[in-house]
């Protein structure tokens, strides 16, 4: 007997556990050899990771898929791992250790602080597939990776040296991100702009040709300013035409810099004129490469100022000496003004230090010319984007694409597979030996190799997931059988970091895309519609859900609010609201089970011959196709709602409730076949909720049976519901009218505050002849379900009666003595008139430019959002006060 009340805590560990022993999830099971296969590559969550709501929305959706396609009887592999995650792994390691009072990695070495890591890997690293346990992913647990493990890394050193080979990696000088902190560069994604509230220097440089005159440049970083080449001006800019090719005199440097013409420079911005600092600027970067001037880095690796700057400024910090030098400019009269200037300001995410643009020697990938077939790919649709419209941030990523910095002064992660010559000379092999062979034929002698220092980006390993995890670069089985994968599923903050460079890496070592499809789901906000941050206070941790209303509620919540193209505002509300809807289902169970309505072997719902459940019988199949076409077309939430609207809504409240009479009637066969429809039901039920809702359907599944008699498999491996030719369009239309007529009545009954104790009299107006047979068939359930007294017929509608009207038929409630039809009608106009007042107020608000330019995109969603609740409101008032007759 199942108990009383639905406790997820006390399920779900055990469910799991009986999943894991079953191998539910293990890919390549003997009985699907011939079946069709299935792959999603996880996306990777940092060893150091703990679960958040954008990894629970990200894992629920990839569940439901998988879990779809296994009931749909393909050879599932959802391949799990974790990346390693180089500078948060390394910085949680040096913070263990100063933690614990021991030397730092520095004086540590190399070695020995690798080895740490490792330790601590295998001690606490992984922490996060336990926590997606708890929330019900099915990965093959058994195939589990990690980006450094030998296999991987071997794909790694693999893809190197081959794209080295081809001169598709190279070293060069250029810009990166880069980190004083971790004297490392960084990926964009690592950097956060944060709002500070600084200054605008501007600053006069004195022409040499005339000290006297001067052009005035403005910026926000005056320290950058020792390291100037060049003045630029706007080419039609009429001021400073017959100054281009001049040279005006570097304050404080005394160095002689051209001024040049360069469409960077906004004429309407400023002076007109911008100091260009090619190694301190992304933007004077590629100004400077245009003209051919030189590049001046003047910090050091800590950002403490270098040899190239002054004497009077060399190893100061570089705030210390923003300092010293607008005071020394102070003192020569070159500080024109200073202006007050909120400005945002580049940080590292996990050092939160202000970057510098840094000019310094670094690997990179030729990204340009892989993008050209991971650009095709997605142009002749072998890969697709949903939604459709992230194809166009896509290209325009792909198009625009530079190289890509793929070195990161780092120790943990994957060190560069490159040697150094006394000469400076590079070989790149897959190990030293080979590498001193190389090097032994070139110089003609044996040489002492010195190895690059430097590990590779994560990205660059995380970009070869699809089929390193696969035991590439070997032709393994696995490889043959999941290669391509059908379907990645991530955030669309990383279709460039991650997706872009998954393409451009498989089409070129694999020959084929690495998926078919790219789902692209929105972020999980706060309920109010605001980014969830630590300052807020406003996040919310699926763990903390998942114990207060279980793992299934969280998961329901995800998939119905996962609408393509639109974000997630979730509340704790919506979250306990599923929690209801899983009580809903159990409580079915437990009414069915006390009913004895237990699986009939055998039972084909097309030879039921009661009306009712060959009603259901068609609505289970009207439900079955819609969730599948649902979730073939990736829309979790329509999915989710139908099964959501046949199990609460027509399953429990309506054909649970019709065939109680039969159930507790004298008709033996008429109860026989209404307890195996029952039972039927509820299998197909159980079976369009497991994606969603894993853990209580499995208990249920195994629950809903005749004592003694096990299932045949579990549910996570039955087949899913593929039903046709159960649609009964009599039924239907029957049960239907039924259903409608009861509803009009029950929302009558709300809208005008009839008390829910009072049985009222129903009239149907004018009715034709099989409306009457119908209504006399179902009178029994109407009345009971519609709480009246009697049903009656009548060519015209009684005085003091609320109207119903739907299809042919026409219905009228006599409510005079049950409400004051005078006071309930001026009620309702009340209602009206202050409804229509806050409309107007909204209105005027959002018609204030002032308001929308100042408000937040949250408030003034939430003043949309609050509108159309008002005007649905004034719709349903409006409905009920026509339904008042004289």
């Amino acid at each position: 007997m199942l108990e009383k009340t639905y406790q997820p805590a006390e399920i779900e560990k055990r469910i799991y556990q009986a999943w894991e022993s079953a191998g539910a999830f293990r890919a390549g099971r003997p009985e699907r050899a011939a079946a069709k296969p299935y792959c999603i590559a996880i996306p990777p969550p940092n060893v150091t990771g703990s679960l958040h709501m954008g990894h629970a929305l990200n894992n629920t959706l990839q569940d439901v898929l998988c879990r779809f396609e296994r009931m749909r009887g393909k050879d599932v592999l959802w391949q799990p791992g974790t990346d390693h995650a180089g500078i948060a792994t390394q910085m949680v390691v040096e913070r263990k250790l100063a933690g614990e009072n021991r030397t730092d990695r520095r004086t540590m070495g190399r070695q020995a602080f690798v080895a740490e890591v490792w330790k601590w890997k295998a001690e606490s690293g992984g922490m996060i597939l336990n926590q997606l346990k708890r929330l019900g992913a099915s990965c093959d647990w058994s195939r589990e990776r990690f980006t450094m493990d030998e296999g991987l890394s071997r794909a790694v050193i693999e893809v190197f040296v081959e794209l080295y080979r081809k001169g598709l990696i190279y070293k060069d000088k250029r810009l990166v991100n880069w980190d004083p902190r971790f004297q490392s560069a960084i990926s964009d994604l690592e950097v956060m702009q944060v709002e500070v509230k600084g200054h605008l220097w501007h600053l006069r440089y004195p022409l040499a040709e005339d000290p006297s005159r001067f052009i005035v440049v403005a910026t926000t970083r005056p320290e950058t300013m020792l390291g100037d080449t060049a003045v630029a001006v706007h080419p039609e800019d009429e001021r400073y035409k017959a100054l281009v090719g001049k040279t005006v005199v570097l304050p404080l440097v005394g160095r002689r810099i051209p001024i040049v013409a360069d469409e960077h420079s906004d004429p309407e911005k400023g002076s007109g004129a911008v100091k260009i600092t090619p190694a301190h600027d992304f933007n004077d970067f590629e100004v400077g490469r245009r003209h051919d001037l030189a590049m001046i880095n003047v910090l050091a690796a800590d950002a403490t100022l270098n040899e190239n700057a002054p004497e009077a400024y060399r190893g100061l910090d570089r705030f210390e000496a923003r300092s010293r030098i607008v005071a020394d400019l102070d003192a020569l009269g070159l500080v024109e003004k200073i202006e007050p200037h909120t400005h945002a300001v580049p940080h590292g995410d996990r050092s939160n230090v202000p970057i510098e643009p840094w000019l310094t020697d670094q690997w990179y990938v030729n990204a340009a010319e892989l993008a050209k077939d991971a650009i095709a790919a997605v142009e002749d649709g072998r890969t697709v984007f949903v939604p459709k419209n992230w194809e166009k941030t896509y290209f325009e990523w792909m198009r625009n694409i530079q190289p890509w910095c793929i070195s990161r002064q780092l120790w943990w992660g994957h060190q560069i597979p490159a040697w150094y010559g006394p000469d400076g000379e590079i070989f790149v092999d897959e190990t030293e030996n080979l590498a001193l062979a190389a090097a032994q034929r070139h110089y003609g002698a044996r040489v002492n190799l010195e190895r690059d220092p430097d590990v590779l980006d994560t990205w660059f390993s995380s970009a070869l997931w699809p089929f390193s995890t696969l035991g590439w670069p070997a032709r393994t089985p696995e490889l043959e059988r999941y290669y391509p994968t059908d379907v990645v599923v991530t955030g669309f903050d990383i279709i460039f970091f991650w997706v872009a460079r998954m393409m451009m890496m498989g089409l070129h070592f694999q020959g084929e895309v690495p998926f078919r499809d790219i789902y692209i789901h929105a972020l999980v906000r706060d309920e109010k519609g605001q980014k969830m941050s630590k300052s807020k206070g406003n996040i919310m941790d699926p763990l903390d859900l998942i114990d207060a209303y279980g793992a299934d509620a969280l998961r329901f919540t995800l998939a119905a609010m996962a609408a393509q193209g639109r974000d997630i505002k979730l509340a704790r509300s919506r979250v306990e609201g599923y929690r209801n809807f899983a009580t809903k289902l159990w409580n079915a169970a437990r009414f069915a089970e006390m009913n004895e309505c237990v699986r009939v072997e055998g039972f084909d719902p097309a030879s039921a011959r009661q009306t009712v459940n060959r009603w259901i019988a068609g609505e289970t199949e009207r439900t079955a196709k819609a969730v599948t076409a649902a979730l073939e077309a990736y829309k979790f939430n329509e999915a989710a709602s139908a099964v959501y609207e046949f199990t609460w809504g027509i399953f429990c409240d309506w054909y649970l409730e019709l065939v109680k009479p039969v159930l507790g009637g004298t008709d033996e066969e008429a109860k026989a076949e209404t307890r195996a429809m029952v039972a039927w039901t509820l299998d197909q039920v159980l079976k369009l909720l497991h994606p969603f809702m894993p853990f209580i359907t499995e208990e249920l599944w195994a629950h809903m049976i005749e004592p003694g008699v096990g299932r045949d498999a579990l549910l996570a491996l039955s087949a899913w519901p593929e039903l046709d030719g159960l649609a009964d369009p009599a039924a239907g239309e029957e049960l239907g009218w039924v259903v409608h007529l009861v509803s009009e009545v029950r929302s009558v009954r709300a809208e005008m505050n009839v008390p829910a104790a009072a049985k009222v009299p129903l009239v149907l107006v004018g009715s034709s002849e099989p409306v009457r047979r119908r209504s006399e068939r179902h009178q029994e359930t109407i009345g009971r379900l519609a709480r009246l007294s009697a049903i009656s017929f009548e060519d015209a509608p009684p005085r003091a009666a609320a109207l119903i009207a739907f299809g042919e038929t026409t219905a009228a409630l006599p409510l005079a003595g049950v409400i004051d039809m005078k006071a309930e009608r001026a009620r309702l106009q009340r209602e009206m008139e202050k409804a229509a007042g806050d409309v107007h107020k909204i209105d005027a608000k959002l018609a204030n430019a002032q308001f929308l330019a100042k408000a937040p995109a949250e408030v003034v969603d939430e003043q949309r959002e609050r509108k159309a609740e008002l005007e649905a409101l004034s719709a349903r008032l409006a409905t009920a006060l026509g339904r008042l007759e004289d």
